[in-house]
């Protein structure tokens, strides 16, 4: 029988085996391609930033609490040898970066958004030195309080600035092109463009660089402003070779049967880091959802909302301790806000305004006056100026605001007094925006949803663009987070307010 030569210039004969050839075990052993070798290399580069970065934060903290222990001369801290205490600190330092490394702190699934990577952090940190707390019930070393009392808080502080410091670092190289997921996405043409327009912030690491469409024609495909070349599903791999991209994402399955996803795998081995399922469940957040593989099938498991139980609790009593701490830290901010005022215009010092709150339940809102004393009288004639979305009423130039408003609005000062309602139970830190009676008259059913929790002093609205989003845009904000919210959210949302707060936009 006379000898064939394939592509890769093997020798083969015109016997075709059921069994995969040598050429075709040869190909699943080639090389990586470079758009996957990029994508190692930079995932490395960035754990090993991670790596050292956590190493000396730790041992910053762990070398702070020595420091203290043997400066104490009395109390639960002090300690009657030295050499012991650096010792400890060494053996606190060893198992706190283990625990980091067991949680995965530095997947690469988790950095640049989202607040996973934190909640892991604090995860692991708290699981060490639960495991430290237990040696020291045991067996009384000296040194570990120190650890327990100072390395624990400072250590849980600086390591989450770090890897804030380090995120934002990321996202300015994603901004600029680099440390990105070059990715093709695949499906019908309706359900690329919706993934397409979902990842289109840079600051997720995703670069589109093509699709692979299912019956369509078309060698292009726009998005908005940006226009991406298209190719037809039937090569995908082909697709992602030619684009030099390192990861796939499905948008939408085609015809080929339950063995197509895994086919697909196999031909990107070598080619690709990742294949991504993307699902239409839409503004359902990561602690709502979950992944259990039945008999190889894999089930989207969505948990359905709940307003009620112990994260509630968790929530409030987060808002009776940082509305306690804010009011003590801006009074005296207050006093010289309440001069300001009184000098600028005539009239009270506060504004109290009806609000509706959880469940519809009216309550008297305060914030720091920002208008004349004719404010409400003169809307009116203001209406046919709205600049405001949906039954929101926001003008930019409000000839209703004073001088100092004017200051206070810019910067969100007008809303201190609003932590006294949160400290009272009428609201809530982080939460949707306070809306009006006369708001609230016109929802729907599903914008209603809104009031299924406190309305916030800040929220997804506010950090989010505030007045300059679109009607749509806020109550899906604000949906989004009355059923997804987690303690965590919380937290990060509060340090975003105070980025915006600092560089205000959109506030008027």
């Amino acid at each position: 029988m006379s000898a064939l030569h394939d592509a890769t210039g093997i020798a083969t004969t015109g016997f075709v085996s059921p069994f995969p050839t040598i050429a075709s075990r040869a190909s699943a052993a080639a090389p990586p391609s470079r758009a996957l070798e990029r994508r190692q290399s930079w995932e490395r580069r960035y754990r090993w930033i991670l790596r050292t970065s956590d190493a000396a934060a730790v041992a910053f903290t762990c070398a702070v609490a020595s420091v203290a222990s043997i400066g104490a001369v009395s109390g639960p801290l002090a300690v009657a040898d030295p050499g012991l205490v650096f010792q400890i600190a060494a053996a606190t330092a060893v198992i706190w970066l283990l625990m980091l490394s067991a949680f995965a702190t530095r997947d690469v699934k988790l950095i640049g958004s989202g607040a996973a990577e934190y909640t892991r952090m604090i995860h692991a940190t708290g699981f060490a030195f639960g495991l430290l707390a237990m040696i020291d019930v045991a067996i009384d070393v000296d040194g570990i309080r120190a650890q327990l009392f100072v390395a624990l808080p400072l250590g849980i502080g600086v390591l989450l600035f770090e890897r804030w410091l380090w995120r934002r670092w990321l996202i300015r190289r994603r901004l600029a092109g680099a440390y990105t997921t070059r990715a093709v996405v695949v499906g019908e043409r309706a359900d690329v463009e919706y993934v397409i327009r979902s990842i289109a912030d840079p600051g997720l690491g995703y670069q589109v660089v093509g699709a692979s469409l299912r019956g369509d024609d078309l060698d292009s495909l726009r998005v908005g402003d940006a226009i991406y070349p298209a190719m037809r599903t039937h090569s995908v791999a082909e697709a992602a070779a030619a684009l030099d991209a390192d990861t796939i994402i499905i948008a939408s399955r085609g015809d080929e049967g339950a063995d197509e996803i895994k086919h697909l795998a196999w031909q990107l081995e070598n080619t690709a880091a990742e294949l991504v399922i993307s699902s239409r469940v839409s503004d359902v957040a990561g602690p709502r959802m979950s992944l259990r593989p039945v008999e190889g099938l894999p089930l989207i498991h969505v948990e359905i909302a709940s307003f009620t139980g112990r994260a509630y609790l968790a929530k409030r009593a987060l808002d009776i301790a940082v509305a306690s701490i804010a009011l003590l830290f801006f009074a005296p901010i207050a006093a010289v806000i309440a001069i300001a005022i009184k000098l600028d215009s005539p009239g009270p010092l506060f504004f109290p305004q009806a609000r509706v709150g959880r469940d519809g339940h009216e309550f008297r809102m305060i914030k720091f006056r920002s208008m004349a004393v004719d404010a409400e009288e003169r809307r009116a004639a203001l209406l046919a100026a709205n600049e405001g979305a949906g039954p929101l009423f926001k003008m930019h130039d409000d000839p209703r605001v004073t001088r100092v408003g004017r200051i206070l609005r810019k910067y969100s000062l007008d809303e201190v007094p609003q932590f006294w309602n949160v400290l009272v139970g009428d609201m809530s830190v982080v939460g949707p925006r306070p809306p009006l009676p006369s708001e609230v008259a016109t929802y729907d059913d599903d914008v209603f949803r809104r009031l299924y929790i406190k309305p916030g002093i800040t929220g997804p609205w506010q950090v989010g663009g505030r007045s300059d989003l679109s009607w749509e845009e806020s109550v899906r904000l604000d949906l989004r987070y009355v059923e997804n919210w987690t303690v965590m959210t919380d937290i990060v949302l509060m340090w975003r307010t105070v980025r915006v707060m600092l560089r205000p936009d959109g506030a008027y």
